[in-house]
């Protein structure tokens, strides 16, 4: 593999059993006009998810296996720097990531280390109801204390990360549920990493099955309470110094 410029941006992802989904997003992303090259990070699709993805124009990274979003996002990642990406964004095989927003997210990278596209700040129509709401809202209450700014979505996937992000990840991203939204962020903060967050609207997804249902609501409040506590128990990361343009201005 040879080391791309590192000013182009690299779009990781996450794919399992999205073939239904994954080649018209993987064209959308294309399609946008920017450098973004984009990698699908197969995760042991039993289906025509790498055909589809391979066909649309994304290289793609076959797992022998299902690890979940968070191993995908870690080989992702692994990729990223072995290639020398200064910049990556994840986005959702399934559609509801609208690529026209990527150049958004990543200007948030201009004043931090993750820029977290965010569902609900003033944006968009998406809602949550019952025990997935309030759980996303102590989750919010608690990170924002920790990270020192307003974050409305602290678990939303789409989100972005600098080079120094991505090594604080390489040392620490987990694959357990939750793990890649809750425990990255709060490792990550703890860490040094500065975040952000911008404001967009979430799609419908394009196909597949979604992933929640009601039935699954309060299971998730447990578990999502249960990551955020596992995540302060956490060793922080040693990572490169602030170097950016944000840090400057800090200073």
């Amino acid at each position: 593999m040879e080391n791309h410029d590192s000013t182009r941006v690299l779009v990781i992802m996450p794919a399992w059993n999205e073939a239904e989904s994954v080649g018209d997003t993987v064209r959308e992303v294309l399609s946008v006009g920017c450098p973004y090259d984009v990698l699908v990070v197969n995760d042991g699709s039993s289906d025509a998810t790498a055909e589809v993805a391979t066909e649309a124009g994304a290289t793609v990274l076959n797992l022998p296996f299902n690890l979940g979003v968070g191993g995908a996002m870690r080989a992702g990642f692994k990729y990223a720097k072995r290639l020398g990406y200064g910049r990556v964004i994840q986005v959702d095989a399934d559609g509801q990531h609208d690529p026209r927003n990527i150049g958004e997210v990543l200007a948030g990278l201009e004043h931090a280390d993750i820029s977290i596209g965010a569902r609900f700040a003033d944006k968009g129509e998406y809602k949550v109801s019952g025990p997935r709401k309030w759980a996303m809202q102590f989750l919010a209450k608690v990170i924002s204390g920790l990270a020192k700014t307003r974050l409305t979505d602290v678990t939303s996937g789409f989100r972005a990360a600098n080079d120094r992000a991505i090594s604080q990840y390489l040392d620490h991203y987990p694959a357990e549920y939750l793990g890649d939204t809750i425990d990255s962020l709060v490792v990550a903060i703890r860490s040094g990493c500065k975040v952000t967050q911008i404001p967009v609207a979430m799609r419908p997804r394009q196909g597949g099955t979604p992933s929640h249902n009601p039935a699954k609501a309060a299971i998730y409040l447990g578990r999502s309470t249960f990551a955020l506590l596992f995540a302060l128990t956490r060793k922080k990361s040693v990572i490169p110094p602030a170097s950016t343009t944000w840090a400057q201005e800090a200073s």
